[in-house]
């Protein structure tokens, strides 16, 4: 299963908003908006939580949940 177009996808939509977007997959923490971090951490199989803070964390927060969604990843968004 090739997750590139996922990972673009992601990427381009956490670049939309002001606020830190951070994946965590397991002990690992990745910049939402690095493609190349998306790329050795989105695999398969992975449950993941999403931490985001900022100025507009509410529409990223939704944004990302949709486009997870879009690409039958499993995600967490953590509110905190």
């Amino acid at each position: 299963m090739s997750n590139n177009a996922a990972i673009v996808d992601i990427s381009q939509t956490a670049n939309k908003f002001r606020s830190s977007i951070v994946l965590q997959a397991e002990n690992k923490y990745i910049d939402v908006k690095s493609i190349l971090g998306l790329f050795t951490t989105l695999v398969g199989g992975l449950s993941y939580e999403l931490h985001v803070h900022g100025p507009d964390a509410d529409e990223a927060k939704a944004a990302m949940s949709e486009v997870f969604a879009k690409h039958n990843l499993d995600i967490k968004v953590i509110s905190e």
